[in-house]
């Protein structure tokens, strides 16, 4: 069910919409890569992420049963007591190393891609496997005795295509420069000669860095140039090779301003002096260099190399002389070039109603090329203040969000617009989702994929709750039946934790693990909660990422694992529970053949209290947060407008 625009429903019109909500059968999922989650006997294959990183996620796959992740967050590693060695702590919640970028310290980096296929000759199906890019070494080997299997590059994959074309972001390696300042024992500054770069890597593992138009910065004739390394990302690619993304083309004034005091002072050499304001400034990482932003497209061929790119139009004529930020980004594109994303505009030609709005892009047919009028508007009304598009589909159905007040709080709202006969007057399709019985809901949700089957995945809120961070769930919608699932409620009982009993009865499958200061091993309910779909396939295969709840270890005051009879000690509740927590891991989800009927739905009614995890703050993993807005949290990074 949907509203468009703002067109109102009786109640008793919407009463009955409720009870025909789910009253379509819908597919039942698997999780694919399910044992291997909860591995107790080969840490080495512990599904979900590299070996030697915290937090896996789950972010593209292809119609050839090829996915991508990240893994985000390096472990931090315990020496046991009886100095018998690191111990790699896989069956329980570990803390991530500290990463504090410093011209002063080596730079180590925190983010790593990963490849992970069905049926993969070489290793198991969907065991994620690290993919290097630009030099990155596997963090599963890093060395601390060995400089060269330490490493500086931060690496994320966003997109594949069915012939293996990969894209996505990359930093620039260390550098290092000899230190001239009075800390005593410090040898080098450390720095980078880039801190965003967009890249392809074709399936033969050929790269491509996409170079921006802008690398360095010339303050006048009489001073030579500034290497600023620039700003490019990499979202996405379609079946051609057409890679869609985003670039800095222009510093803003204060970034000008900025370099301008390195070029003058001697407080550091330059590109010293550069860095400092390259590095993230604060918790949400953001830069003293911003850019003006625009949409871009690269064509690539099969092996890789980039033949023609293009600037996208920007949604509006900025005034002469304006030093405001104007932005835009490709984000998603369909096999016939169309571009989604968002850009600036004034709505209605109105200069008083700027707003960064959902956007497409179609291609001129006659030159091939995005001419000035190639630049579209996906139309909203002045309530819904700002939006987003995601992704489209070969169909012409675009899927992106909007941001709205409802109930008094800001909200993130799932839509679909038609890029082939939408108007202006028909506007955007906003669904109802699976709590909703009077009207939109409160809950926030986003789209990431839609395939040509008009199957939309994303995330959405799955409680009320008004004045704390809310849990999230993926949910799987059907454009053709407006069938919209909490992704949860269709999996297999056996992929929620259950196991039946010798009665029949459905019962959570209890997962053992020893602890080092008692003789008997603790026990703990297995439990999984999808929460968040990122991408789905022809087949409807999904991506994603899943909760999976471990027991947490304790610590002592100094931050050292404890040890006890050669074993880690877990911490325990009062009746000696373990105390646990979740933590996210790449998820591949596939149709099993059977459907979400009602008959099903009660031979499979496998509930218990397990079934909602807290928000990710309180369960420790607010690491999360930075993907609900992947590929943008660079560019909020980069583009406050400072």
């Amino acid at each position: 069910m949907k509203l468009k625009l703002d067109k109102a429903l009786s109640l008793v019109a919407l009463s009955v919409i409720g009870v025909l909500q789910g009253a379509n059968a819908a597919p039942v999922y698997e999780i694919k890569n399910l044992d291997d989650i909860y591995s107790q006997t080969d840490g080495a294959e512990l599904i979900g992420t590299l070996q030697g990183t915290r937090s896996g996620y789950g972010m593209a796959i292809n119609g050839q049963g090829e996915s991508l992740g990240v893994a985000k967050g390096k472990k931090y590693l315990s020496v046991s007591e009886d100095d018998d060695g690191v111990i790699d702590i896989e069956d329980g919640i570990a803390p991530e190393e500290r990463i504090v970028l410093s011209i002063n310290t080596p730079i180590k980096a925190n983010n790593f891609t990963f490849t992970a296929q069905d049926n993969d000759p070489s290793s198991k199906n969907w065991l994620p496997v690290f993919d290097s890019v630009n030099g990155t070494t596997d963090p599963g080997l890093t060395d601390a005795d060995v400089p060269e299997t330490i490493n500086s590059v931060d690496a994320y994959y966003y997109g594949i295509n069915d012939s293996g074309l990969k894209v996505g972001s990359m930093t620039a390696p260390e550098q290092t420069e000899t230190y001239t300042g009075n800390t005593a024992g410090q040898k080098f500054w450390y720095y980078r000669d880039f801190e965003e770069r967009g890249f392809v890597k074709n399936a033969d593992g050929t790269e491509t860095a996409m170079v921006p138009p802008l690398t360095e910065y010339v303050k006048d004739d009489e001073t030579p140039a500034v290497n600023v390394g620039g700003y490019s990302v990499a979202a996405k690619v379609n079946a051609s090779g057409l890679v869609v993304g985003y670039v800095g083309t222009e510093l803003s004034k204060n970034a000008k301003d900025r370099i301008d005091g390195c070029i003058e002072s001697d407080t550091y050499p330059l590109d010293i002096c550069v860095q400092t304001l390259q590095f993230p400034y604060n918790q949400y990482g953001n830069s003293y260099i911003n850019y003006q932003v625009r949409g871009y497209v690269w064509q690539v061929n099969a092996e890789g190399a980039v033949t023609s790119e293009y600037e996208l139009p920007l949604g509006l004529t900025p005034s002469s002389g304006s030093t405001y930020l104007y932005r835009a980004q490709g984000l998603g594109v369909n096999k016939q070039g169309t571009v989604v994303g968002r850009s600036h505009v004034y709505r209605r030609g109105n200069k008083d109603k700027l707003a960064l709005d959902a956007a497409y892009w179609i291609k001129n047919e006659a030159s091939g090329e995005y001419d000035e009028d190639s630049y579209n508007w996906v139309p909203m009304i002045d309530n819904r203040y700002q939006s987003i598009a995601y992704d489209i589909n070969d169909n012409g159905i675009l899927v992106g969000s909007y941001k709205q007040y409802l109930q008094g709080y800001e909200r993130d709202k799932f839509f679909y617009f038609d890029t082939t006969n939408g108007t202006e007057d028909e506007g955007i399709v906003t669904p109802y989702d699976f709590s909703s019985s009077a009207g939109i809901s409160d809950l926030s949700s986003k789209p990431k994929d839609i395939n040509n089957k008009g199957q939309v995945v994303g995330y959405i809120e799955t409680t009320h709750d008004k004045e704390k961070p809310r849990p999230k769930a993926g949910f799987l919608f059907d454009k053709e039946t407006d069938d919209f699932r909490n992704l949860n409620q269709l999996l297999t009982c056996e992929s929620k934790g259950f196991e039946k009993d010798k009665n029949g009865d459905w019962v959570r499958i209890k997962v053992v693990v020893p602890n080092g200061n008692s003789e008997e091993p603790l026990k703990y309910n297995r439990d999984l909660v999808i929460v968040e779909a990122n991408s789905i396939n022809e087949d409807g295969v999904i991506v994603g990422t899943v909760f999976v709840r471990k027991p947490q270890y304790k610590f002592d005051s100094d931050g050292n694992l404890v040890i006890e009879n050669g074993e880690p000690v877990f911490e325990v509740d009062g009746n000696g529970d373990p105390l646990t927590s979740y933590l996210p891991r790449m998820v591949v989800l596939q149709v099993n053949g059977e459907e979400a009927s009602d008959d099903w739905l009660k031979a499979n009614n496998c509930v218990d209290n397990n079934e909602e995890p807290d928000d990710y703050e309180r369960k420790g993993a607010a690491s999360f947060a930075w993907l609900f807005a992947l590929p943008l949290v660079w560019f909020r990074r980069r583009y406050s407008n400072k």
